[in-house]
Order: C-alpha cells, then sequence, then structure tokens
C-alpha cells in the first residue's frame, strides 16, 4: 500500500514518461524536493536526481546581476541604500557579507521586486520577508510601492520598530 506522497511521485515519474521524459515535467516545488528527501533514502540520488534546481549563485553574484539592470551607479547605490560607497564595493566584491537589514537596504535602493528581494534573502541564508511580522509588513510593504528607503524607516519608527539603519 502506498501512502499519498509515494503516490504523487510514481504519478509525476509515469505523467513525465507520458510526455517524453522529466524535461517535460512541471518545474518541482519546495514541497514536492521536501518529500523526495523525506522518502529518498540517500542524498547521493536526491541530488543526482535534482542538480539542475540547485541555485548556483550567490548573493554578490544575485546583486551584481540586480545592479546591472538597474541605471543607477554603484555611488548613487550607495547612498540611497544608506552606506558607504567602501562598504558597498567590499559587498560586490564578496569581501563583505550585508546583514539582513544592508540587503533590504540594497533591495530598496536598487527599487527590487518583492520575489527578486526573497530570492536575495534566501541565498543569504536569512529569513524572507513574513506579512505576519508588523516589521516585515511594512518593509514588504515599502518595497512593493518602491517607496524611499528614508521614508520606510519613517514608517517602521512611527509603528515603534527597528529601523533598517
Amino acid at each position: 500500500m502506498y501512502s499519498l506522497g509515494t503516490t504523487k511521485i510514481i504519478i509525476l515519474e509515469l505523467s513525465a514518461k507520458v510526455k517524453g521524459g522529466k524535461d517535460d515535467m512541471e518545474p518541482k516545488t519546495t514541497e514536492d524536493l521536501n518529500l523526495e528527501l523525506m522518502q529518498n533514502n540517500s542524498i547521493g540520488s536526491y541530488i543526482r536526481d535534482n542538480q539542475a534546481l540547485f541555485l548556483d549563485t550567490g548573493v554578490t553574484e544575485a546583486l551584481s546581476a540586480l545592479w546591472e539592470k538597474s541605471s543607477i551607479t554603484k555611488s548613487a547605490l550607495a547612498h540611497r541604500a544608506g552606506m558607504s560607497e567602501v562598504y558597498l564595493h567590499q559587498v560586490f566584491s564578496g569581501r563583505r557579507s550585508p546583514s539582513r537589514n544592508r540587503l533590504l537596504c540594497l533591495c530598496v535602493a536598487l527599487e527590487a521586486g518583492l520575489d527578486e528581494t526573497q530570492t536575495l534573502l534566501r541565498r543569504a541564508g536569512y529569513a524572507q520577508l513574513d506579512p505576519k511580522v508588523k516589521r516585515d509588513a511594512v518593509v514588504s510593504h515599502g518595497i512593493l510601492h518602491h517607496t524611499p528607503l528614508e521614508e520606510i524607516n519613517d514608517n517602521l519608527f512611527e509603528e515603534n520598530e527597528k529601523t533598517l539603519y
């Protein structure tokens, strides 16, 4: 007798065979991957089967790609993010790892979308913005509405929450 999770995997495997292989499968969700981790006795086979799904860029590379899409200079970015140019260059060169707050400041200054911000936070190993946390909700609202960093900080202060810088 199969559990629901095993049945789902078998159905996905059969579906892939019918559609012409694994390349035709819909992308796996985090839930799908967690299910595979629980059911797979070998981490080696899990890694081999899912190699193409692993994130291969770090924070520095992802931040650089986001900056390259923008039309802002690094000097202006440092100013808008409330940090020194020296610190910013250290972050972009990989010599410094920004704190969660500093990374959020950079995302706001680059006018990153919420998905891009969440991805950067995840790659840096930080908690993603959670709309159930008042401080995170204020920051998320600012990101979604392209609110300037100073105004986000004012809103945080008004809500008795720690500002980003």
